[in-house]
């Protein structure tokens, strides 16, 4: 059986700059990509989490990575 994706299986791309988020978010709803609630509230702060047709999620993230 192949395996199911969670609420918290997530690809996350993250956008430090405000304008480079805003188009791509703008593409995934020119798509036909709805934004769905985030399973985590982090990701809500300063994101927006969208569902692929398998039910995997995409996080697009204004913000940069740290470590």
């Amino acid at each position: 059986m192949a395996p199911a994706p969670t609420a918290e299986h997530l690809l996350v791309f993250y956008y430090p700059d405000a304008a480079a988020w805003q188009a791509a978010t703008a593409r995934l709803e020119a798509a036909g990509y709805a934004a769905v609630p985030a399973h985590n509230p982090y990701w809500e702060a300063q994101g927006r989490t969208f569902a692929d047709p398998d039910g995997y999620r995409v996080v697009l993230q204004q913000a940069a990575w740290a470590l």
